[in-house]
Order: C-alpha cells, then structure tokens, then sequence
C-alpha cells in the first residue's frame, strides 16, 4: 500500500459535536453521515458543511470475514467523451478482474469552494476497497482520510502535481506535444501558434513545454504573441483564436491543447472567411470521437484513456493485494493521428 505525503490525522470529533456545531440531533447527523434520504435539503446542508469545516471522518464499515469485491472511481464530470473513455476502460478491466465499479461525480462543491463530501461518505458506507480518481482535485483532509483508514487509490490523468508517493497514471503529454509541433513543423510551417489550457494543469504545462522544445530544436525562437492560454474549453479557445488572427502577422498554424479547444479554433477560423487547412492548420490533442466528426478530420494526437483507466484499475487491484508498485507514476505512449486539418503553408501572397 502506498501512503500519501503528510502525517495523519488525530482523533477526529465525535458525531455529537458534529451535531451540536449543524444544530441538530445526533441520530439526525447520522442520517446524513450514512448517506440516507430521510432528511430535509436545508439540514443535510449544515451538517454536510458541519463535517467539512470539523473533519470528520467515519470508519469504513468492511467484512472482514469476506473479501470486498468493489471500487469506487469519482470523475470530475461524467458529461464528456473522456470520461466515456474512462469508464470503457475501467468496466473492461473490472470485468476481467471480477470486480464490481461504483461510479460518482465530484462535480459539487461547499460555499467556501471545496468539492463535497458526498463520495466519501458514501463509499465508506459502502466498504469499497479502493478507489480511482479521474481529473479530480482533492483536498489534504482527503488525501488523509485515504491515508489514515489504509483505502489504497490510483489517480488517472491527475489535474495537479499529487503528493509524494501517491501512484498515479497519464500519458506522454510533454512527448504529445513535441509531436504536435513537430508534424507541423515538417510540413514547412514556421509560424505556429499554441492554445494551451490552465497553466496549472500538469498535462497543459507538458504540452506546451514540448511545444516549446520542438520550437528550440527546429531553430526557432517562440514568439510570445504565438502562445494563448485559458481553460479546456471550445468558447476560451475560440476567443484566443480570434486573438491571434488579429495579429499583424498571424500564425499559419495552431496546436490546441485539447480537441474540444481545435473545435473553438475551426469556428474562429471560418468566422474569418478563412479555410482549413488551405490558410491555418490545426492539431487537437486526445483524439475524441469529435476529432472523427470535424469538417475537415481534425488531425490530432491520441491520449491512451481507455488503457490509462484499464492500467489504473489493475495498479490499484495489485495494491488492494499488498503490493507496492515499483514506481508512483506510469505513463502511456502517444502518437499522432494524421487526418484533413494540416496541410503545407499557404504560398506568399495567398
């Protein structure tokens, strides 16, 4: 079992002070506490946001006398084609190891900004044995409560930089994105653009880091004007895109960080009276069924998630069987995938 950083929590607070600290009766915060209905909105939110401000913290109830057979996985969001991806891979694998999936999504937050603690008290009702994150964000009281009650987890594609010694699983973002540049670069673009994503997202930096060095070794300085950053998303995208047409001298191609971003960039592109790839270029990254369904194909670089997930799953079943894996982070190979959206530079004078 691999343990997060940090120490672990001391006793925590009884449920009564849980009670009293929400105004309600003890048998009332249980309720809440083991996830039944039976209760009004207005009290569960109290209490909800009595157990978040207290850390409180429940002992998972497990049958020793039987092996548990199900896992948790908590998604950010359960409304995009990556998170498809995630489950196919996960339900494959789980299937193969005889294993059942609970699946939540970490989507709510309190009013003081941290996710709720919906999922965790749930799943320790539950007794899971383990759990997989995907693009979750969790909090140190989290990470603790994981640590202290010996729950082993598997982060998938982890938002940021998790503590030491937690395992986690991604892809070759920083290759990805030499890749993506490079594809570019050999069809003889030399003015080309990057939209990345959050600068504190590890998979955005990696992008844009290897975006940077295939710049480097082509010869080729950045252009500060030629790197746009916001959020994952096609309106951001769309917005930056808009941005560097305006410039005097205006990219002939663009690396999107994500292929929801590639599908802001072709919207700004045609608002132009532009066409790709004839006038601009562009590559994705992820290679979502959206990237097939584009006009043109968008050429992008395919991020492995369904075996991120699938791998995720079998790290974390040889953890809930006592076994340390050999390292914390495992990553998975990309590669491009070349459709309709790149094409040589439009000709001086075009």
């Amino acid at each position: 079992m691999v343990r997060t950083a940090g120490t672990s929590m001391a006793a925590g607070p009884t449920l009564a002070v849980v009670a009293r600290e929400a105004g309600v009766s003890v048998p009332t915060a249980s309720k809440v506490v083991n996830g039944r209905e039976d209760v009004a909105p207005e009290t569960r939110r109290r209490v909800t946001e009595a157990l978040d401000r207290l850390g409180y913290v429940r002992r998972p109830r497990f049958d020793a006398t039987k092996p548990p057979r199900l896992v948790d996985l908590v998604v950010h969001s359960l409304e995009s084609s990556r998170s498809g991806a995630v489950l196919h891979g996960v339900e494959e694998a789980a299937h193969d190891a005889g294993l059942d999936v609970v699946v939540s999504a970490a989507l709510s937050r309190t009013r003081a900004g941290r996710p709720q603690r919906g999922w965790l008290d749930k799943m320790t009702v539950r007794g899971s044995a383990g759990v997989l994150f995907h693009l979750a964000e969790l909090t140190e009281s989290q990470f603790a409560f994981l640590e202290q009650h010996r729950i082993p987890f598997v982060m998938i594609d982890p938002v940021i930089e998790p503590p030491s010694g937690v395992v986690s699983v991604g892809a070759a973002n920083w290759q990805g994105g030499v890749t993506a540049t490079e594809h570019l670069l050999a069809l003889g673009h030399e003015r080309v653009a990057v939209i990345a994503g959050p600068r504190r997202k590890l998979c955005s930096s990696a992008r844009v880091a290897g975006y940077r060095s295939a710049l480097a070794s082509a010869g080729l300085p950045p252009r500060a004007e030629y790197v746009r950053g916001g959020g994952f998303d096609e309106a951001t995208a769309h917005r930056r895109m808009r941005e560097l047409l305006a410039l005097p001298e205006p990219p002939t191609a663009v690396f999107a960080c994500s292929d929801r971003m590639a599908l802001g960039v072709y919207q700004a592109v045609k608002e132009q009276g532009l066409r790709i790839p004839y006038d601009v270029s562009v590559v994705g990254f992820d290679d979502l069924p959206e990237s097939r369904w584009a006009a043109p194909a968008l050429t992008t670089v395919r991020q492995p998630l369904a075996e991120m997930a699938a791998t995720a799953l079998r790290l974390l079943v040889r953890m809930m069987d006592g076994e340390h894996p050999e390292g914390t982070r495992t990553e998975l190979s990309t590669r491009l995938v070349e459709r309709s959206s790149t094409a040589p530079p439009p000709s001086p004078g075009h």
